[in-house]
C-alpha cells in the first residue's frame, strides 16, 4: 500500500511540472500585445494641449505590465511572441535582439520587426514606463510619458521634428 501511494505521488509530482510547461508553451503560441489603447481618466475640464506640429496622430496607451517585466529581464529567453498595436488596428510583431538590464530596474530593449513588417525599434523601460522609438517602413512612431505613469503613442513627421 505504501509503495502504491509512493508511486502515485511520484507520478503526480513528476507530471505536474511537465503539464505546467506544456500549458505555458501553449499560452506563448499566440502573440501578446505590449500595450493597448487606453482612454484618458476622467478629470476636471481643461483646455486641450495644443498638438506639436510634427505629431501626425497620438493616442494614450496602457502597458501589459507583467509582459514589460519579462522583457526587461535580460536572462528571460526565449521571449514570448510580442506585438505592438499602432494606429488603424495595425499590429507589428517584435523580434527582440538585445536586452541590456541595469540594477536600477531599467532596461534597453532593441530589435527589428518580424516580416512582413520591416523596421527597427529601441525602447527604454524604467519601472512601469516604456519610452522609445520605432521606425516601421517609412513611418516613425514614439512612445512618451505624459504624467503619473500614463503613456502616449505618437506618429511623427521626421521632416517637421526639431533635432534632439
Amino acid at each position: 500500500m505504501i509503495r502504491l501511494l509512493g508511486l502515485i505521488l511520484f507520478i503526480v509530482v513528476g507530471l505536474g511540472p511537465a503539464s505546467n510547461r506544456a500549458a505555458a508553451a501553449a499560452e506563448q503560441s499566440g502573440p501578446m500585445g505590449l500595450w493597448h489603447p487606453a482612454t484618458p481618466p476622467p478629470g476636471p475640464e481643461q483646455p486641450p494641449v495644443p498638438r506639436k506640429p510634427w505629431v501626425l496622430r497620438e493616442q494614450e496607451i496602457a502597458l501589459d505590465l507583467p509582459l514589460l517585466q519579462t522583457l526587461k529581464d535580460a536572462a528571460a529567453r526565449p521571449h514570448p511572441r510580442v506585438t505592438v498595436e499602432l494606429f488603424d488596428g495595425i499590429r507589428a510583431e517584435l523580434d527582440i535582439l538585445s536586452t541590456v538590464s541595469r540594477i536600477n530596474d531599467t532596461a534597453v530593449i532593441r530589435g527589428t520587426f518580424k516580416p512582413p513588417s520591416r523596421g527597427i525599434f529601441t525602447f527604454v523601460a524604467s519601472g512601469n514606463l516604456l519610452v522609445g522609438t520605432m521606425q516601421l517602413g517609412d513611418r516613425l512612431y514614439k512612445t512618451e510619458h505624459i504624467v503619473n505613469g500614463r503613456l502616449k503613442l505618437l506618429e511623427v513627421d521626421p521632416a517637421k521634428m526639431p533635432p534632439d
